[in-house]
């Protein structure tokens, strides 16, 4: 057999004919190790940068392959010494199901016998050699204070909904000689990805979701030209271009990011809001369900962010749980599209709910421009972080259509501020 190397060689350059006869000597041991090597199948961006750098940034477009490259980075540490893996995702979810169960997860990278052990129980990836890799949630920054890392993985780090998390991250990235940590996001422009961008010992590697384009359905790839192709979202999301907020934008990042905060104090007053959908289709619109609140320092905060692309009952119910998760005052709901359909839809779901229909007479700009103004004041505080509803309202500018999320944001603090003696209310409140 040739040396693994000249092989690699030859299985990328040679002709077809010399290729098929250089697999068809291999035994089937040999096989197996060639399909899970990395270096002969990877492009040449998704390897280790060389050089002494701290952090290694992916920042690529959708279906790109980070994930793939976050885990075989792992697999490469873990195989040359490195024993102390802290995995962290966007959920606790988000780690269990992509980073390691997925389909280019750590569980998929490896042939059967030599695979890592998933330890729920444990929060734990456990390797055959003793390696250790430890599962981190976002949401719960907490959980990284005291361990230590000399190997790291942050997957979709623009998602991440505090900032303490990665803070936390790092502060225990200091075990060994080398420690060293892999980012794989989609980019957003938020303070952290400008930072890590803007530091020396950041390695970036940037990529489009074209790169992958191989890999990838035809039929996705068919579906987001046609409706992101030359759009700002494209850019970002597709392109992984790094955009700074819409200069005609109403709102701008770093007002959110100046009032963001991690808690809420208690609230005087809480509304659902909803910007419905009535299709559930593929190229239909999401439903946009945010839920703020008014506290009792008489500032306004936004809770959660639970849309989504359902069926009608799907996102009543949605709506309706975080109604209730929340002890929320009143469901509001625009009812242009939807009219009586909307409440009824509500109702059958819970025939008590406390439920407002919003009629939009007035501009969508018109309407948002008190609310845009309230940001400004330092008014209005994120209990997190809402990256689709923050790239929404930071990417749209007036006479353009508004999006689903923001439409409901808009009218949550409409209701919270105005209350329900405002003039945007054309029916009486019902379910009282």
């Amino acid at each position: 057999m040739l040396a693994t190397s000249s092989l690699r060689d030859l299985l990328r350059t040679a002709p077809a004919k010399k290729r098929i006869e250089a697999i068809s000597a291999l035994t089937p041991q040999e096989a197996e190790a060639l399909l899970y090597d990395w270096q002969l199948w990877a492009r040449e961006n998704q390897l280790p940068p060389p050089g002494e750098w701290r952090k290694w940034l992916c920042n690529a477009g959708r279906g790109w392959g980070k994930t793939r490259t976050g885990a075989e980075w792992v697999k490469w540490r873990v195989n040359n010494g490195y024993r102390y893996v802290a995995l962290v995702g966007r959920t606790s979810a988000d780690v269990r199901d992509v980073m390691i169960c997925g389909e280019s997860g750590l569980l998929s990278i490896y042939p059967k016998r030599e695979r890592p052990r998933y330890v729920a129980s444990r929060r734990s990836v456990e390797w055959p050699n003793g390696v250790i890799g430890k599962c981190y949630s976002a949401e719960e920054p907490d959980q990284m204070r005291g361990p230590q890392h000399d190997t790291a993985w942050a997957d979709e780090l623009a998602s991440w909904k505090y900032r303490d998390a990665w803070d936390q991250l790092m502060f225990g990235l200091r075990l060994g000689k080398d420690p060293r940590v892999v980012i794989t996001t989609t980019p957003r422009p938020t303070p952290i990805i400008k930072e890590i961008i803007a530091d020396p010992s950041t390695v970036v590697v940037r990529g489009s979701t074209f790169d992958n384009k191989a890999n990838l359905a035809a039929a996705f790839i068919d579906t987001i030209v046609q409706r992101y192709e030359g759009t700002r979202l494209g850019r970002q999301e597709l392109y992984a271009e790094v955009l700074d907020d819409n200069p005609g934008a109403l709102w701008r990042r770093a007002d959110i990011e100046d009032a963001r905060v991690r808690r809420a104090p208690a609230m005087r007053r809480v509304v659902v809001a909803i910007d419905p959908e009535a299709t559930s289709g593929e190229e239909s619109a999401e439903t946009g369900i945010i839920a703020a609140g008014e506290g009792v320092d008489g500032e306004y905060y936004v809770l959660k962010d639970v849309s989504r692309r359902d069926t009608p009952n799907g996102w009543a119910r949605a709506a309706i749980a975080i109604f209730n998760e929340l002890r929320a005052d009143r469901i509001v709901a625009e009812i242009n599209n939807g009219g009586e359909m909307i409440e009824a839809v509500l109702r059958s779901v819970d025939p008590y709910i406390s439920y407002y229909g919003v009629h939009a007479s007035r501009g969508k700009a018109t309407r948002a421009e008190p609310i845009a103004a309230l940001y400004e004041q330092g008014r209005v505080h994120h209990v997190g972080s809402f990256p689709e509803l923050e790239d929404q309202m930071c990417e749209w500018s007036p006479g353009q259509k508004s999006p689903d999320r923001m439409d409901a944001l808009v009218w949550a603090l409409t209701e919270l501020t105005t209350g329900v003696k405002g003039k945007a209310y054309s029916e009486k409140p019902k379910g009282w």
